[in-house]
């Protein structure tokens, strides 16, 4: 083997790496603006996104088909009987009563969350464990927030805002998932990591509208990774999402980008305006880990 051919190497992989960044993303954006094709397990909510969203259909028809998804009945029950949900104490053991107490956005959690659960343990994904694990805590952390932001806000729905919190990240879910699929990134989550941070949150937008998402929800997630100064007094879904995020960390985002005055500036004002909300949010945090996980 020649001196030339070894320094070639580099460059050689280098290239292939750039290109199936390229490719990935031109078949994310082929995928997301026609038929979307999920893994086997988005099935469950796709089945029930019609059913949910039908403001015509009963409870009982809704109970009958959760109660075709087992695993999603369970996560319904457990958090039915939450401290969060149940702080009398009287336990529901049957899923229609579950389904009422929790409403219909807690039940399009309960659905999603499974499909990313089931999205980190998909085959492939252990190169990214850490990635995505820490994605995970940041998304059920910020979907505690929202709820709690929203249940101190007049006019906002808490369970909308939980929905919208645990899903305001799905678009980098569903990144880490193609990404599998590819050599040249399957063992380089670095490289992977500076994708999601340019292209998550517009990828997230049209997979969450494919999704079938209701729109609020969709545009609550937009722009929730950029700085700025903290929204007094929150008005609406976005701005839930906003501080929600920035709450729980705000994730990958912080960790590659070198902070201004003016975005530590912008934390410290967030922190001092809704810091008090924090032993609320770990609270909440904890049992929303225990019921999706």
């Amino acid at each position: 083997m020649s001196d030339s051919h070894l320094h070639d190497d580099p460059d050689k992989k280098g290239d292939a790496l750039k290109a199936q960044r390229f490719q990935m993303l031109e078949d994310i954006a082929e995928e997301l603006s026609g038929e979307v094709v999920f893994p086997t397990y988005f099935d469950a909510v796709l089945r029930l996104r019609k059913i949910l969203q039908d403001p015509e259909q009963s409870m009982a028809t809704i109970a009958a088909a959760v109660a075709v998804e087992p695993l999603i009945s369970a996560k319904l029950l457990h958090l039915a009987n939450s401290v969060a949900f149940n702080p009398d104490g009287r336990q529901v053991v049957d899923l229609k009563s579950a389904i009422m107490r929790l409403g219909l956005n807690a039940v399009r959690s309960a659905a999603l969350s499974i499909v990313m659960t089931q999205l980190l343990r998909a085959r492939g994904m252990a190169d990214y464990a850490e990635i995505t694990q820490g994605l995970w805590e940041h998304s059920i952390k910020t979907s505690a927030a929202a709820r709690v932001i929203a249940k101190t806000t007049p006019r906002l729905n808490a369970d909308e805002a939980m929905l919208a919190g645990l899903i305001h990240d799905l678009g980098a879910f569903y990144m880490l998932y193609r990404a599998t699929q590819y050599d040249e990134l399957r063992h380089r989550p670095e490289s992977i990591k500076y994708l999601i941070i340019q292209w998550h949150e517009s990828i997230g937008v049209s997979l969450l509208n494919a999704l079938g998402i209701p729109e609020e929800i969709v545009d609550s997630t937009i722009d929730h990774d950029r700085l700025r100064p903290p929204p007094s007094p929150i008005r609406n879904l976005q701005d839930t999402i906003y501080v929600a995020n920035m709450l729980a960390g705000g994730h990958f985002e912080w960790l590659m980008q070198e902070q201004s005055s003016d975005s530590a500036g912008h934390l410290a004002a967030l922190e001092e305006k809704y810091g008090h909300l924090k032993p609320e949010i770990e609270a909440l945090t904890s049992e929303m880990r225990a019921a999706f996980s």
